[in-house]
């Protein structure tokens, strides 16, 4: 066991989903009790709410999407002013993110004139549904788009009728489509690398307390590797069962098939998707407000500590 030297208890944020699945296992296999750390986790209601908790001081390690690192580090966040300090320690998913819709709504030319939910506007997601509905030919402006929130709160405005359809990750576009909403069209039928998660920390955080760090990367990195053993396969189910009982249990297996493909789950080795990170860049770069970026995605990363963990030849960006 290796004990981190200085912060033993560490602060974490994330968004409410399967893909935290690898925390729930580390936390219920003791993979970071083991390395000394205790994690007092939270799940945010949105990424602006996210952002400036973390520019608080509030979190060490964030688990967010990679897009969100690019908006406040560009100065584009939905939060102005407001600096997260967000740096990148590690992949974490290459997420399918669906368009789902009311019953009534059986295309995603059905949706002009109505109203679709988002976490943010400028944020999250909001580029790959922009992209998305223009390849299916509706224009950005033939649609509405409303600031809801995380995925809980996203899903329950379009089941309430509040809005008429929205992006999920699972388990809701199972649940969703279990509820009979419909799936209008699939990231992962455009695109064959997006950056979905990553991990952070602060950056000042990351250079103080690299220890801290470190021993949350090997137990992390444990808990991945065990959700993604197949031995495994069944007992992952029910842990992510118990710690997610919205989850339909006829929709337990889909949700788990999803998850631990890494096409539009979970990245074995938490290793980042370079292409899938200049994929984010491009599309930032044509919605969002400070135009080309390039795709020089380095700069936002810090790989120091998963290469002194798992050694110097052995991650690459």
């Amino acid at each position: 066991m290796t004990t981190a030297s200085k912060a033993t208890d560490l602060r974490i944020s994330a968004f409410p989903g399967a893909p935290n699945l690898p925390t729930f296992a580390g936390l219920e296999k003791g993979f970071f009790a083991e390395e000394g750390v205790a994690v007092d986790l939270s799940l945010t209601t949105s990424s602006l709410a996210q952002a400036e908790a973390a520019a608080a001081g509030e979190f060490d390690i964030v688990f967010t999407a990679f897009d969100n690192v690019v908006a406040y580090a560009e100065g584009q966040g939905a939060a102005p002013g407001v600096d997260p300090d967000y740096v990148v320690l590690m992949g974490a998913t290459q997420l399918e993110l669906a368009i789902i819709a009311a019953p009534d709504v059986s295309s995603c030319a059905a949706l002009g004139g109505r109203s679709i939910a988002l976490d943010a506007l400028t944020t999250g997601f909001a580029f790959v549904l922009f992209d998305m509905l223009e390849r299916n030919g509706v224009a950005k402006d033939d649609v509405t788009y409303a600031a809801v929130g995380a995925t809980p709160q996203r899903w329950r405005s379009v089941r309430e009728g509040e809005h008429a359809a929205t992006l999920t990750i699972e388990p809701f576009t199972s649940i969703a489509k279990r509820s009979g909403f419909n799936v209008l069209d699939l990231s992962t039928r455009h695109y064959e690398s997006y950056q979905g998660g990553v991990i952070t920390a602060r950056r000042a955080f990351a250079r103080d307390e690299p220890e801290a760090v470190r021993a949350f990367i090997r137990a992390y990195l444990r808990g991945l590797a065990w959700v993604l053993d197949p031995a495994n396969a069944a007992e992952a189910a029910g842990l992510l069962k118990a710690r997610m009982p919205e989850i339909p249990p006829a929709a337990i297996e889909s949700v788990m098939a999803s998850l631990r493909s890494p096409r539009s789950g979970l990245t074995p080795d938490a290793a980042i998707l370079p292409d899938g990170m200049k994929r984010v860049l491009a599309l930032r770069s044509r919605y969002g407000s400070g135009g080309d970026l390039g795709d020089d995605y380095r700069k936002y990363l810090d790989l120091s500590h998963i290469r002194a963990v798992r050694g110097a030849n052995q991650v690459s960006a």
